[in-house]
């Protein structure tokens, strides 16, 4: 690791003016261009351009243009938006393109004061961590200096068409710019902006946009699609008697949704609705991805269809892996990024999954709360949160997750552990399928504790559990 540079789960962020700097991204820039340009070498069929967006965060385009100065006095013909734009875009436009790869400028859900590199493979994926080693071992041997001068001033082009007509022709949009229903968008600040809105005008629906306008600091939250921060979205959906409320994070890949009561319907419950819809109603089939904080209730339902079932580690790569390799009708992780078959690229995608959820609800005729009900007398009632603990340091987090791989409780809240599963993080497994999962986060400083079980009541006295054996172990308070 050079200068603090260090990829996670989906690319390297950082704190903006910390180590989330110019110089570090010169630095990156250099390393990543250089690998580009093997890549080129190494496969023929790739097409020598590069495309750069970022999102709405503090200096995001300042540092697009960076590194498209970097690219372009290295060799490769990079491209910058003239605007932001959701990184679904980027990832359309890479594989449409065939291009050798793409860049986003973004952090995606973490707090404003972070930026982040994230990098695109030709599939339109994210860099896998095998290439994105590659990039880091690169970083010991940079020589910025050498590359300065030539181009200016980056090449910048306008928002993809390509991949707004994509949507056009995938999802339905006629049959639901005729229901006669109110939708909220939450845009959460993000650059999602107003794409959803955009799509469906021109019917009886009435749709409206909430903090659909650039604010660098996401009005003070983290711009992450799900509770607390969708309450403002909760609210403008009992003001309004709204059949549902659709939420994209602050770079438009994932999607959050609220409920025609107003209540949060987490990533567990829209990828079932999804898979239900897919196979019930599109009669679609392939396998079905989860992640290692999935839901119980997904596996149950894929189970039903004859479906294959595939656990991955946390982190949608790898479920884009699979899609690439595999033939996957649908996955989702618990961080709301959902792909399926239906899309042209194996990535997520939150404005294209948003319309396909409000198409999804539509054909059964039932509002979002009815539909879960419905799915849950079919195939069982599940329930599941997290608690994010804010702690001194990743390491911390690490080291706590390593404690309870090595000693594992023998049993919690009277409660005997029937078994350890450490796929990735420490996964406490009980009887009738209820679970508590520890696990250090790849991007912050934080301890995420997820627990799944039969009843809210489970769920949270096992949170709370989770929380008071971090304190046992670690000695801190929190």
């Amino acid at each position: 690791m050079a200068n603090g540079i260090k990829f996670g789960t989906d690319g390297w962020r950082g704190v903006i003016a910390d180590n989330f700097t110019f110089e570090n991204i010169e630095l990156v820039s250099c390393a990543c261009a250089e690998q580009f340009l093997e890549d080129l070498t190494a496969n023929k069929h790739l097409q020598n351009h590069v495309f750069i967006g970022y999102d709405r965060r503090f200096l995001g385009r300042e540092f697009a243009e960076c590194v498209a100065l970097i690219f372009s006095r290295k060799g490769l013909n990079a491209v910058v938006y003239n605007k932001d734009v959701p990184t679904p875009m980027v990832s359309f436009d890479v594989k449409k393109q065939n291009a050798v790869g793409g860049i986003v400028i973004t952090a995606s859900h973490n707090p404003p004061e972070f930026s982040g590199f994230k990098i695109k493979s030709p599939d339109g994926c994210s860099a896998s961590k095998n290439y994105t080693d590659l990039i880091e071992k690169r970083l010991g041997n940079i020589s910025v200096k050498a590359i300065h001068g030539l181009p200016q001033y980056p090449k910048m082009i306008d928002p993809s068409k390509d991949y707004t007509d994509f949507i056009k022709k995938t999802i339905d949009l006629e049959r639901l710019k005729n229901l006669n229903e109110t939708i909220i968008i939450d845009s959460m600040h993000g650059t999602g902006g107003n794409y959803i809105e955009s799509f469906l005008k021109g019917g009886k629906i009435k749709v409206k946009t909430i903090r659909e306008n650039i604010d660098v600091n996401f009005g003070g939250i983290n711009p992450e699609p799900m509770m607390p921060q969708l309450l403002p979205l909760s609210g403008e959906v009992i003001k309004n008697k709204a059949l549902i409320g659709l939420a994209t994070d602050g770079d438009a890949d994932r999607v959050g949704a609220i409920d025609e009561n107003g209540e949060y319907l987490n990533t567990h419950k829209l990828l079932a609705i999804l898979l239900y819809y897919l196979a019930e109603k599109k009669k679609l089939t392939g396998g079905v991805v989860v992640t290692f904080s999935q839901s119980v209730l997904v596996k149950k339902m894929a189970e039903k269809y004859g479906f294959k079932i595939y656990e991955v580690p946390i982190g949608f790569k790898h479920i884009a892996d699979l899609m690439i390799k595999e033939d996957i009708l649908i996955g989702g992780e618990e961080a709301n990024g959902i792909g399926s078959k239906l899309h042209f690229m194996p990535e997520r995608d939150g404005i294209f999954n948003a319309l396909l959820l409000l198409e999804a609800v539509n054909s059964f005729g039932l509002k979002p709360g009815q539909l879960v009900k419905k799915i849950h007398d079919e195939f069982g009632a599940f329930y599941y949160d997290r608690v994010d603990l804010h702690i001194p340091s990743s390491q911390v987090g690490i080291e706590f997750v390593e404690k309870v791989k090595s000693n594992p409780p023998k049993e919690i809240n009277n409660i005997p552990v029937k078994e350890l599963k450490t796929l990735d993080g420490a996964k406490v497994i009980f009887e009738d399928n209820g679970w508590l999962l520890f696990r250090a986060s790849g991007t912050e400083p934080l301890l995420r504790i997820y627990s799944e079980g039969k009843n809210k009541e489970f769920v949270s006295d096992m949170l709370r559990a989770g929380q008071d054996l971090f304190k046992e172990k670690t000695r801190l308070l929190v």
